[in-house]
């Protein structure tokens, strides 16, 4: 999950292709985010091509109207969620990438882009057995959302992107300036 910034170097790949216009509901990822899974990007966070297959063929995209980011819709409710947040709930063994519609609409692409391959590590995850929402550790700290972050971190390197514009999306609203140097420290990101 990221913050909407205005990139001032490098960009997405020029096949990324966003469905800015798909409504509300649920669908199938590769609906919402077209040939997803025929970038560099898909093969080198999942080089098998039938664990890619299944993880851009079975994972849905749920478009909210909530004013959010995306994450990744938990099989039961989180129990430190209920009273500050009411996340869309999966069936068990299902994935789903919850995206806010104006996220979806509205943010520039190269957020989108590392936003989605955010969330998708965060499935591969899951599916490794791993705990998303590990409370035992702060939120910058997470092994789940570090290993997330650097795999984008990393994308975006690839993508001539500047530590000022990875400096921008990491600062997200969730985290203090304390935090934020922890998250720039842990994934290589020089501070300002």
């Amino acid at each position: 999950m990221s913050q909407a910034k205005t990139a001032r170097s490098g960009g997405p790949p020029a096949a990324f292709r966003i469905a800015r216009k798909c409504p509300l509901g649920r669908h199938p990822l590769l609906d919402v985010f077209p040939e997803l899974d025929r970038l560099p990007a898909a093969r080198r966070l999942v080089p098998d091509a039938a664990d890619r297959r299944r993880l851009f063929g079975d994972t849905c995209a749920e478009l909210v109207a909530e004013d959010m980011w995306m994450y990744i819709a938990p099989w039961k409710i989180p129990p430190d969620a209920r009273g500050r947040w009411k996340p869309v709930v999966t069936p068990a063994g299902s994935d789903c990438v919850v995206i806010g519609a104006s996220h979806l609409r509205e943010s520039p692409s190269l957020t989108l882009y590392l936003d989605i391959f955010h969330e998708l590590c965060h499935v591969l995850q899951r599916w490794a057995g791993r705990e998303l929402w590990d409370r035992r550790y702060s939120y910058v700290r997470r092994p789940t959302e570090v290993e997330a972050y650097q795999f984008v971190v990393d994308e975006g390197r690839r993508l001539a992107v500047d530590d000022a514009v990875l400096r921008d999306y990491l600062k997200v609203e969730w985290i203090d300036d304390d935090e934020f140097r922890q998250l720039l420290d842990a994934v290589g990101v020089t501070p300002a």
